[in-house]
């Protein structure tokens, strides 16, 4: 007979548990609210600290350790997250706190000049420091369809040893060891759509007199949005080889003796050309200035205007 290799009264050992990073997050606005939240779900250990004690107070029903203070705060755990207001905020906050060993995290918005300062800050104090840049709304934390990710620049071992638990509320993508760059990438992306926004603004205004749905417009809108979004890649190369006139298919001497054509429909439909006119009249100034290369004036495409924009 063939014995189970398995005895009856053998213990079968199981595979240890690895326990989950211990997360104090201070500041619980709409998105530390959802950052905390992720962080309970997936079972981290979370002390939380806000300056309005009652939201601090929600989250404990949920499993949240809600610090007395924010020494108590910082003192529960190495890796400390912060998601306040302001630069000024996180000053406020962390005025006198003992970082001495502590990994620090900082996810409020901020500028790279700010975000670089910091981090010599937190070095100051005997801490390891990554900023983070959040491309995401409240909405889209713990939600991994919804395309929401974080930039993080600073100590790369530090992101190295954190970006699992870093990685819960949303996708990470490290820019570089120059703590400014996670917030000159976010503010790079949000500037870029804002100018989006400025274009559909005019688009919109456009029709508004007119007997047209805007939901008809609205899909048109879109694809032709995202038919045009490639066009990055090519500036990208442009600026990288300093040759402006590669893959042109329309020129900038072409494009400029076209705008007259936007500024009087604008006019003509009862609209302000306040979001064209500033960038049709660096088109011209480029223009004016003699643009491409050997004798190749007018024959490059808009790149040149980013050199105009640069002091």
């Amino acid at each position: 007979m063939t014995r189970n290799p398995v005895e009856k009264n053998s213990v079968v050992e199981k595979a240890p548990v690895a326990e989950k990073t211990a997360v104090t997050l201070l500041g619980l606005g709409a998105m530390g609210t959802a950052l905390a939240r992720t962080w309970l779900a997936a079972g981290h250990p979370l002390t939380v600290w806000n300056r309005t004690p009652a939201r601090a107070a929600a989250l404990a029903p949920e499993g949240a350790r809600v610090a007395k203070d924010i020494a108590d705060a910082v003192a529960a755990s190495t890796l400390v997250i912060v998601c306040l207001l302001d630069d000024a905020s996180v000053d406020e906050a962390l005025a006198g706190a003992d970082l001495a060993g502590k990994d620090v995290v900082n996810l409020t918005t901020s500028t790279p000049v700010q975000a670089r300062a910091r981090a010599e800050w937190a070095r100051a104090c005997g801490a390891r420091y990554l900023d983070g840049g959040i491309m995401a709304v409240p909405p889209m934390i713990g939600v991994p369809e919804a395309g929401g990710y974080v930039f993080y620049s600073g100590s790369r071992d530090m992101f190295e040893q954190y970006r699992q638990t870093l990685g819960v509320p949303a996708r990470t993508t490290y820019v570089g060891e120059n703590a400014g760059f996670a917030a000159l990438h976010d503010v790079a992306l949000l500037s870029a759509m804002y100018g989006m926004f400025a274009g559909v603004a005019h688009a919109f205004a456009l029709i508004r007199k007119e007997d047209i749905d805007p939901a008809s417009l609205a899909p048109l809108l879109a694809d032709w949005l995202v038919a045009m979004a490639p066009s990055v890649h090519q500036t990208a190369e442009q600026l990288r080889s300093g040759d402006y006139t590669t893959g042109v298919a329309s020129n900038l001497a072409m494009q400029v003796a076209g705008t007259p054509t936007f500024v009087s429909t604008a006019e003509q439909q009862g609209v302000s050309p306040e979001l064209l006119s500033p960038f049709f009249a660096l088109m011209r100034r480029r223009l004016a200035e003699g643009s491409g290369e050997n004798g190749k004036e007018g024959e490059e495409g808009l790149t040149g205007l980013i050199d105009l924009l640069v002091h």
